[in-house]
């Protein structure tokens, strides 16, 4: 029992004895800056969809290929489109305009037919009627000769109407038809799938065979030669972000190396779900090899200084206090800051000593 009276009298007597860390101002620079996370993409980076269902019917391209605006990558097949796409055509072909002359040429006939007709019953009905005037003839005679009259003149007007009418009954089918093939052409056009940027195919996902949607990526593709940086800014540190601010970034594949970048893009929306806002940043002076989907790690810099008063940050209280050797608590004002250290603005002398606090 004495002993162990002994062990722990010793233990406080040591603990006692132990002194508190501290530390003075010192004179150098500091760099004040926000960290951020991100992705390395190729410019212009983007999966490519098809717009319709169907098969991967020819591949032609492989992973590393360039291309440019335009270049087929791939032909999907579609049984049903392509049955649309035959009666599209035949249709067409069956309703074109000059396809169908002969039918306004026989309806022509018929109106020069029914104007013959016509001045023949209108030359007689208008002798007859001048005979009658003169009491010639039987009303009977006249009556007839006037409804050949007016059934010549009918019919003659009801044939110009009819040949107005299938003129433009033809028109509108001859029109109707080519249109529907344009469209059957344009969703022909759908299953070809054709490169939007100039770059070179990254990735293809799918083979030859296999069933695709539009909610299938095909493929990956985007510039070989410039890359953005997509950062993954907090919300509460995008006010201090500005266009043109330099940026340090460190590369999984590249260690121990730091590359310059400069800001180029600001996010205006926020993603509700991270809580970040996309930053883009483009290499000042870029590594010699580089891959989309790179991991980075980066500092934007805010604000630089060469010779300010610097303390320890984790002696700091509340951001704003600082406890002498003598136990008295100071209220300093604080300039730039960053993970290790703090500017002294004012409220503290190069002779100072301050204490750690625990």
């Amino acid at each position: 029992m004495k002993h162990i009276v002994l062990f722990a009298i010793g233990i406080l007597l040591l603990s006692c004895g132990k002194k508190q860390e501290t530390s003075h101002p010192t004179e150098g620079p500091i760099t004040e800056s926000i960290y951020a996370s991100g992705v390395l993409k190729a410019a212009d980076q983007y999966q490519a969809f098809v717009t319709v269902n169907g098969i991967i019917n020819e591949i032609l391209v492989q992973e590393g290929d360039s291309v440019h605006v335009g270049s087929t990558l791939l032909t999907i097949t579609n049984e049903t489109q392509q049955y649309n796409a035959e009666n599209a055509a035949l249709a067409a072909s069956f309703n074109d305009f000059s396809a169908n002359q002969g039918k306004l040429d026989d309806a022509q006939l018929l109106i020069e037919t029914a104007k013959n007709k016509f001045k023949v019953d209108s030359s007689l009905y208008f002798r007859q009627k001048n005979l009658w005037n003169q009491q010639i003839g039987t009303k009977v005679d006249f009556e007839l000769k006037e409804l050949a009259f007016q059934t010549s003149k009918s019919n003659y007007l009801s044939a110009i109407q009819k040949y107005k009418e299938l003129k433009r009954a033809l028109a509108f089918t001859s029109s109707q038809a080519k249109k529907n093939l344009q469209i059957s052409t344009n969703q022909a056009q759908d299953f070809t799938l054709r490169s939007k940027t100039n770059g070179i195919i990254y990735s293809l996902l799918k083979s030859k065979g296999e069933i695709v949607s539009p909610q299938t990526p095909i493929a990956i593709i985007g510039n070989f030669k410039d890359f953005v940086l997509e950062l993954q800014v907090d919300e509460n540190d995008i006010l201090r972000v500005q266009k043109g601010q330099q940026v340090l970034v460190t590369l999984d594949s590249y260690k121990k190396q730091v590359f310059e970048a400069k800001v180029t893009k600001i996010s205006e929306i926020m993603n509700e779900r991270s809580k970040t806002f996309l930053v883009e940043a483009a290499f000042t002076k870029a590594p010699p090899k580089l891959f989309p989907n790179i991991t980075f790690e980066a500092n934007i810099l805010l604000n630089q200084k060469e010779k300010v008063i610097l303390i320890p940050r984790n002696y700091l209280k509340n951001d704003s206090i600082v406890t002498l050797a003598s136990g008295e608590e100071r209220v300093v004002k604080i300039g730039l800051k960053d993970f290790q250290k703090a500017e002294i603005l004012s409220g503290l002398k190069a002779t100072d000593e301050i204490v750690k606090p625990k």
